[in-house]
C-alpha cells in the first residue's frame, strides 16, 4: 500500500493546525505525520482506516489518530454533502504545554492513548463536533479555549473505543521519517517543473542507485512512479475545478500529454476526460 508522509508546516508558532471542511474525497490519501490528528466527519458514511484497523462508519464520525499512525482520509469516495473538520496538535504542545502544567494531566493521558488510535461516539461525538465546526470562525483566544475546551470533553468521556489492541508503531525509524519528510516537501514545492531522479539522490546525500533502493524498499515505489501519482492526484484537483486536460497535465509538470494520458489510467484506471466526466455528472446529478 503506498504511503505519504503529510508535511505540515512549521513556520507557524501556534501549536495547532484547523483544516476547515477540507475535500479530499476524489483522492486516495493514504498518508501519516508527526502531529496528533482530531479528525470529525458528518453527512457520510465511508471507511474508517487508521494503522492496521478497517471497519465502516455510519453518518458521521470523530476520531483522534497518534503522530505517525497512517490513515486514509475519511472522506475517500464519498459522494453524499459532507462536511469535514481536521485539527492538527504538533508536538510542542504536549512539551511545551502539558508537561509543565500537571492541571492538564487528564488531557496528556488522552493524547497518550491516541497511539491506539480512539473512536468516539454518543452524545461525545455529537458535543465534540459542534466544537470543531465552531473553531475556524473564532479569534485566537478563543480558538485556543474551544480547544481545550474540547479536549477536556474528550478526556472524560467513556464513549469511545480503541482501535488497536496495542499501541500502533510506524514502521518507519527518526531518520527515515525526516528523510522522507524531506523529499515529499521538496516535490511538493517543485512538482509542477521536472525533477531528475538525480537532485532528489543529491538531496539525500545518496547516490542514483542507493537512493532508488532506498525508496523502493522504504515506499513499495520507485521514485518515478511516486512522482507521477502525487502529480495525477494534483490534476485531479485542477480537473475538478474546471480545468481541460492539457491544463491539467501541463500545470502538474507533465511534459508529453499522451504520456499524462497514459499515467493518470494507470493511476486512476480512467483517462482524464473519464473522470471528469465521471465526477461532473456525479456532482450535477439530482438528489
Amino acid at each position: 500500500m503506498k504511503i505519504q508522509l503529510e508535511t505540515i508546516s512549521p513556520y507557524t508558532k501556534s501549536p495547532f493546525r484547523l483544516l476547515h471542511d477540507p475535500k479530499l474525497n476524489h483522492l486516495f490519501y493514504w498518508h501519516f505525520h508527526p502531529e496528533l490528528e482530531l479528525v470529525y466527519i458528518e453527512g457520510a458514511s465511508a471507511k474508517r482506516h487508521v494503522g492496521n484497523h478497517i471497519s465502516e462508519y455510519q453518518g458521521s464520525d470523530l476520531v483522534l489518530i497518534g503522530a505517525n499512525i497512517p490513515h486514509l482520509n475519511f472522506d475517500h469516495g464519498v459522494t453524499t454533502d459532507y462536511r469535514k473538520e481536521v485539527l492538527h496538535f504538533k508536538t510542542s504542545f504536549r512539551n511545551n504545554i502539558l508537561d509543565s502544567l500537571p492541571e492538564l494531566q487528564q488531557i496528556d493521558r488522552l493524547l497518550d492513548l491516541s497511539k491506539y488510535g480512539i473512536a468516539f461516539s454518543g452524545k461525545t461525538k455529537e458535543e465534540a463536533g459542534e466544537l470543531m465546526k465552531q473553531l475556524h470562525l473564532l479569534e485566537p483566544f478563543d480558538y485556543f479555549m474551544c480547544i481545550m475546551q474540547l479536549l477536556r470533553l474528550l478526556a472524560k468521556s467513556n464513549e469511545f473505543k480503541l482501535l488497536h489492541k496495542t499501541p500502533f508503531i510506524n514502521k518507519y525509524s527518526s531518520k527515515e521519517q525526516k528523510r522522507i519528510r524531506k523529499i515529499y516537501a521538496f516535490i511538493d514545492e517543485r512538482y509542477q517543473t521536472k525533477i531528475s531522479v538525480d537532485e532528489v539522490a543529491a538531496l539525500c546525500n545518496l547516490t542514483k542507485p542507493a537512493f532508488c533502493r532506498y525508496y523502493k524498499k522504504a515506499t513499495g515505489n520507485t521514485f518515478i512512479e511516486f512522482l507521477n501519482q502525487y502529480r495525477i492526484s494534483q490534476a485531479k484537483r485542477l480537473l475538478l475545478k474546471g480545468k481541460n486536460v492539457s491544463e491539467a497535465c501541463y500545470e502538474c509538470g507533465f511534459e508529453s500529454l499522451s504520456y499524462f494520458n497514459r499515467s493518470f489510467k494507470k493511476v486512476t484506471g480512467q483517462n482524464p476526460s473519464e473522470f471528469k466526466n465521471t465526477y461532473s455528472s456525479k456532482k450535477n446529478r439530482p438528489e
